[in-house]
């Protein structure tokens, strides 16, 4: 017999306070707490949950844009920090492990923000972080490119855990680079569920995080916490409500490593629940392994740079300069 493991995931969908960090925190906290009792073995939070998607880069831009965009920076999250010391003291206190999507303020220049995953262990300590490689369309007024640094899976006792953001589901190496490093539970992080139709768009955009997020959970053979965020015209404040073109309203899923919906679509703020099994996982890497025995390393390969960008390197001399040494 298969030793197995079992574990308890949760998808937390729910709506942050926008333009304040420290009431969304207060919320997340609250909701991880909530995830343990449930016992809940890992919990994902959606895309930029803390202090929120930026929907204002959306609509069309003037004078309250740069206001919310400044706010917005203003309430992003630096990591470390004492909002990421209050989370990893609520996953602590809840016991189990959480992936929350953070606006993550750029600690150095204080003027740049990324979209970013972080991961956090039932220790009460950060295990990572990942910076959404390149930004989507509008999103780039916003958010900065993120680098490959925290592009990896985190051992846990239960299995492996990794995650992307949105679209970077649509840019497949990414998704390979994990599946390569043997994911075994991935959080796909998304805003929420786009509305049937974007104006001005004819194409239905809605059915990308379900379907984006299936094809993971069968590629990579493994569980997948597809979790949305939740927005709404009426949580908006009123100085940007003319900026509130889209709502998202969630639609959360837990996905199985065969691909198949196993808990879901979840409507209104919940937290969803499934059971997973390492057996499952075992059983969909035998099959199709594709970092493993299913690709052909000597026809195809994946060069990850795992290097933080750097822009400033200073080689300076730290000392007193003289003129003895210029001459």
């Amino acid at each position: 017999m298969t030793s197995d493991t079992h574990f308890r995931l949760a998808a937390v969908q729910a709506a942050a306070v926008p333009f304040d960090r420290d009431a969304s925190l207060e919320k997340a906290c609250r909701l991880i707490g909530e995830a343990g009792a449930m016992g809940a073995t890992i919990a994902a939070f959606g895309e930029t949950w803390l202090p929120g998607y930026p929907f204002f880069c959306h609509a069309p831009t003037g004078p309250s844009t740069f206001r919310a965009m400044a706010e917005y920076l203003d309430n992003a999250v630096e990591i470390p920090s004492p909002t990421t010391d209050r989370l990893c003291a609520a996953a602590e206190a809840a016991g189990l492990d959480v992936v929350i999507g953070v606006a993550e303020r750029d600690a150095v220049t204080k003027g740049t923000v990324y979209c970013t995953l972080l991961f956090i262990g039932r220790e009460g300590r950060l295990l990572g972080r990942h910076r959404k490689l390149k930004p989507t369309f509008n999103e780039r007024s916003v958010w900065a490119d993120g680098d490959a640094a925290g592009l990896r899976v985190h051992e846990r006792p239960y299995g492996r855990i990794s995650g992307l953001n949105c679209w970077e589901h649509n840019t497949m190496l990414p998704g390979y680079a994990l599946a390569a490093q043997g994911t075994q539970i991935h959080v796909a992080a998304w805003p929420g569920r786009e509305p049937a139709v974007a104006p001005p768009s004819p194409t239905p955009l809605w059915p990308r995080q379900l379907l984006l997020s299936r094809a993971f959970a069968s590629q990579a053979g493994c569980y997948v916490i597809a979790v949305g965020g939740m927005r709404s015209h009426e949580i908006t404040p009123e100085r940007y409500r003319e900026l509130s073109t889209i709502e998202y309203g969630g639609d959360s899923v837990i996905i199985d490593p065969r691909g198949e919906v196993i808990a879901g679509p979840a409507q209104g703020e919940t937290i969803l629940i499934a059971d997973g099994s390492r057996e499952a996982v075992l059983a969909a890497k035998a099959l199709c392994d594709i970092g493993g025995h299913y690709s052909r390393p000597d026809l195809l390969r994946l060069i990850v740079d795992r290097n933080p960008q750097e822009r400033v390197i200073d080689c300076g001399f730290a000392g007193r300069v003289t003129p003895e040494m210029w001459e």
